[in-house]
Parts: C-alpha cells; sequence; structure tokens
C-alpha cells in the first residue's frame, strides 16, 4: 500500500474500531442497569470479575503473542505459514482453558451456591466459549491484514448484542437459572462471532469476482498445510512468537491485575466485587483502544530496521498519527477527569439510585476517572512501543515487566489494606505511570537526533489547562450547592451549568487545537477525493 492509502485504510479501520468499542461499552452499560434489578449484586461480581476475567485471560494468552507475530510487519511474509502459526493458539486455548477451570472451580473461594446458582456450569461454559471464539482467529487476522473492516464490526456487534439481549431475556423471564443466563450468552456470542467470521470468508472467496492477487483463493486455504518450498512454520516467527508469549503473560496480568488481587485473595466480597465492575466497565473503552490503532504501526514500521534505515514517508506518517493519537486521548482524558469529578454522584445515582451513589462509590468513580486518562496515555504509548521495538528488546522488557508485576502486586495488597477499594485504582495508577515513563523513554531516544517531536501530543496548551481548570472549579461547586438538594430541578441546574463548561472547553479545543484540526481534515478530504477518482 501507499502512504496515504494505508493511512486512509488503517485509520478507517480503527476509528470503525473505535466507534465499535463505545457501543459495546454501552450495550454492557445498559445490561448491567437491567440486570441489577433482577439478580443480585453477588451474581453481577461473579460475572464482571470472575468469569469475565477467565475469558479475557484465556483469549489473550491464546492469541495475544500470536496475532502481535503474524501482525508484525515482515519482509517476505508467507500467508500460509501464517495461518498456520495462527492455528497453533487453538490447541493453546484448550490447554489454557482447562487449567484456568481447575484454577477457577477448584482453587478459588467457591461464591455461596444459594445467592450464585450453578457457579460450575458458568466457569465450563466461558471457557468453552473461548475455544469456540478462537477458532476464527485465522479468520480474523486475514481480515485484520487486509482491512475487512465491516467485517469486525459486524462479527463483534452483532454477537455482542445478541449475548446481551439473550442475557436480559433469560435474566428477566427465568431468574431461577441463576449463572446459567449468562453461560448460555457466553456460548451465543462465542458460535454467532466465529460463524460470522467463517461464512463471510466462504462467501467472499466463492465470489469470481473477488480480487485475483488476495492473499487466498479458497477455503481451504484456512486450514493449516504445507506452503510449497517452505518449512511449516517460520522460524523468526516462532521466536518471535516465544518472546510475545512471556509478555503478554506479564501484560495481562498488569492489566486486568486489581480483579487478579480481588479474584486470587478475596479481599473484597462478590457484592463489592459486582459494584467495582460496574465502575471498571466506562474505562474498559480506554483500555482497547490501543487495539484498534495497533496494527496502524505494525504495518508501517519495521521493528528489525533503525529509524534512519526505513522509508521516510512511513516515518513521518508513524510521528504524525502518533502526535496526534496522544493529543486526543489527553483531550478526551482530560475531560473525563474535569468533568467526571462534579457529576460521578450524579451519574451513579441516575444508574443504579442509592445502591450506587451511597458510601464510596462516588469516590470511587471520582479516583477512577484519573485512571482512566492514565490508562488512555499508557495504551497509545505502549501501542507504538510494542510496534517498534525489537527482539532482543522485547525479551529485555519481559524482563522488566515480571518487576513491574511485582510492584503492582506489592501495592494492591498495601493500598487496599489502607484505602480498600480505592487503593486498587491507586495501585493501577501506579502502574500504568510507570508503564508511561518506559514507554516514553523508548520513543525519545527512537526518535533522538531526528526532527520528530510526537511526544509533544502530550502537552496541552495553557488556554485549554485554563479553561479546565476554571471548569472544574465551577462545575465542583455547582455540586455542593445544588446536588446537596433533593430535588430534580436542582440537579438539572447543575447539569446545565456543566453544559456551558463543556461547550467552553470545546470552543478552546476548536480554537488552540490547529495541527490536529488540520490532520483530521486532511485524511477527510483525502478520504473524499480518493472515493471521486475511483469513481471516475
Amino acid at each position: 500500500m501507499k502512504g496515504q492509502e494505508l493511512l486512509a485504510g488503517a485509520a478507517k479501520a480503527a476509528t470503525y474500531n473505535v466507534f465499535l468499542q463505545l457501543s459495546i461499552r454501552m450495550m454492557t452499560f445498559v445490561l448491567n442497569a437491567v440486570v441489577l434489578r433482577y439478580i443480585s449484586k453477588d451474581m453481577l461480581g461473579v460475572v464482571n470479575v470472575r468469569l469475565t476475567l477467565l475469558y479475557s485471560t484465556a483469549l489473550f494468552i491464546s492469541t495475544e503473542a500470536f496475532d502481535q507475530t503474524c501482525l508484525s510487519k515482515i519482509e517476505g511474509k508467507n500467508w500460509t505459514q501464517v495461518v498456520n502459526l495462527m492455528w497453533c493458539s487453538w490447541p493453546v486455548s484448550i490447554l489454557c482453558c482447562g487449567l484456568l477451570s481447575f484454577v477457577w472451580m477448584f482453587a478459588l473461594a467457591l461464591p455461596d451456591e444459594e445467592v450464585v446458582p450453578h457457579y460450575g456450569w458458568g466457569v465450563v461454559s466461558f471457557a468453552v466459549a473461548t475455544i469456540i471464539t478462537i477458532l476464527a482467529r485465522p479468520h480474523f487476522i486475514v481480515g485484520q491484514a487486509h482491512l475487512f473492516v465491516k467485517l469486525r464490526v459486524l462479527s463483534v456487534g452483532l454477537s455482542e448484542l445478541t449475548k446481551c439481549l439473550t442475557i436480559v431475556f433469560l435474566v428477566i423471564n427465568f431468574p431461577h437459572l441463576g449463572l446459567i443466563s449468562f453461560s448460555i450468552g457466553q456460548i451465543v456470542h462465542g458460535i454467532i462471532y466465529a460463524a460470522m467470521y467463517y461464512l463471510t470468508f466462504y462467501w467472499y472467496l466463492s465470489d469470481k469476482s473477488k480480487p485475483k492477487d488476495f492473499v487466498f483463493q479458497t477455503p481451504r486455504d484456512f486450514l493449516p498445510q504445507k506452503p510449497k518450498d517452505k518449512e511449516y512454520l517460520d522460524g523468526y516467527m516462532v521466536s518471535l512468537t516465544r518472546s510475545f508469549f512471556k509478555q503478554s503473560l506479564l501484560k495481562q496480568f498488569l492489566t486486568e491485575g486489581e480483579k487478579y488481587v480481588m479474584t486470587v485473595f478475596n479481599v473484597f466480597s462478590f457484592g463489592d466485587q459486582g459494584f467495582y465492575g460496574v465502575i471498571d466497565n466506562t474505562g474498559q473503552f480506554f483500555k482497547e483502544l490501543d487495539d484498534s490503532y495497533q496494527y496502524f504501526f505494525y504495518l508501517i514500521i519495521d521493528r528489525r530496521r533503525a529509524l534512519s534505515r526505513q522509508c521516510q514517508d512511513s516515518v513521518d506518517l508513524a510521528s504524525r498519527v502518533l502526535y496526534s493519537l496522544l493529543r486526543v486521548v489527553m483531550l478526551l482524558g482530560m475531560l473525563i477527569l474535569v468533568f467526571g469529578y462534579a457529576y460521578s454522584f450524579l451519574a451513579l445515582d441516575w444508574y443504579g439510585g442509592k445502591v450506587l451513589s451511597a458510601g464510596t462509590g462516588p469516590t470511587l468513580l471520582r479516583w477512577y476517572c484519573l485512571y482512566v486518562l492514565i490508562l488512555a496515555v499508557n495504551g497509545i504509548t505502549e501501542c507504538f512501543y510494542f510496534a517498534a521495538m525489537s527482539q532482543t528488546q522485547i525479551d529485555q522488557y519481559n524482563r522488566r515487566m515480571v518487576l513491574f508485576s511485582l510492584a503492582f502486586l506489592g501495592a494492591s495488597l498495601l493500598l487496599t489494606n489502607r484505602f480498600e477499594s480505592v487503593g486498587f485504582i491507586l495501585a493501577n495508577c501506579i502502574n500504568m505511570c510507570t508503564r508511561i515513563a518506559h514507554s516514553v523513554h523508548f520513543i525519545h531516544n527512537y526518535y533522538k537526533g531526528s526532527t520528530y517531536r510526537p511526544l509533544l501530543g502530550l502537552v496541552p496548551s495553557k488556554s485549554l489547562l485554563l479553561t479546565l481548570t476554571v471548569s472544574l472549579v465551577i462545575t465542583a461547586s455547582s455540586e455542593i450547592v445544588f446536588c446537596c438538594e433533593a430535588g430534580f430541578l436542582y440537579q438539572l441546574l447543575h447539569i446545565g451549568i456543566g453544559g456551558v463548561c463543556f461547550l467552553s472547553v470545546i470552543g478552546t479545543i476548536l480554537l488552540t487545537e490547529a495541527d490536529l484540526i488540520s490532520f483530521v481534515r486532511e485524511h477527510l478530504i483525502y478520504n473524499k477525493s480518493d472515493k471521486q477518482s475511483k469513481a471516475e
């Protein structure tokens, strides 16, 4: 692909995925709001923390290393070898799900069967759903590499929507089923997701009008087979996968660390875990944001070459995109931090009533807004870091991540004993800030000696900082004055004041962020002209 075509295609895929993740978060948000009226907080805690952690851990460990290797920019990549390598993730998933299921059922504290019935069925079902989902991983990688944007959006969106509707229907009409309702929904999700990829590529490869230079020509090509004049697996890719596999174990622990501490050390009741799961859902979008742009950097950065030996257009493109992404997440994160502080109580009160807004709930959400800002920055910096570092640097980073993991574990236990649930967020903030510092140091050295300064995207303008500070003072004062009153009109007035402050911040962004707006306009104009030229 040419530079502009690459930018258009990868940016389009990333934009679609951002909206997809927002939609999924909204569906999960609504699902929690509905089921909270029909199930206990203990059951919600088991689902949102214990079982979801089983699913995410098995999926991440089984696929992350293979994904990063197969999506990396490697000269002379053979797609048959790529598919063969991706199929290795399936037996890994079976082994991983088996081990984790054993731990989840026999090594961890079990919930009360009367409060949370059918826990064993839940563990097995979430493990089986993971294995079903990974059956479509070779198709997913090929789709990602060739920018099948709509396929990813439809497969994930339709499977998530069906899961949510299935769970809501079963919970409302068959409340006695307990975790079986969530288990059925998760398995339905896995089946629909995998079926969408298989059916789409079967239809695509059966179409005679498909491009003749597409890497595969028949559905059989998605199954393991020996390539012509080559080994079954590429040696370099296997070696790279091993390095990434060590990293994926540590990265998963650092990403979901608070849930592992909750699960293993049982520091909170399942009810408290359910409440934390509701709060944590608001930040899941930013945890997955780096996936939206990760492949973009994989595609244009050659990890085996120094910056001076790479294509100048690719270097320029990567720097501009990194600067813009850092700018965007900083702006979004600061908006969430400033307005989340003054509207945490109101949001929880309207969402779940006194069950969520009473006690430490608003305080927890306020601290979580700070965590979201740090999380967003870490996602983008690590996204670039993982795409640019060499295999030697990957191995070195794996050793450092062991220290990060131990430090996070110690901080979690210490701060949780002192600050309870807020301690998890503080430990995560410390963990993410350490990782950001490491990634920023790498990016600084990567561009050292060149004219590129993408890290300036982390530095907001003085006028924007002033506007955000004034908005924070006004909205915080408004909460003290109006939200202490029980009346609905006072709450609406508080929202109106926040709306005015929010518009003033947006106006300041439009006036001061000329470079970012210019970048977006340039991309949109190119897309439009590109479509017109193709039509002619």
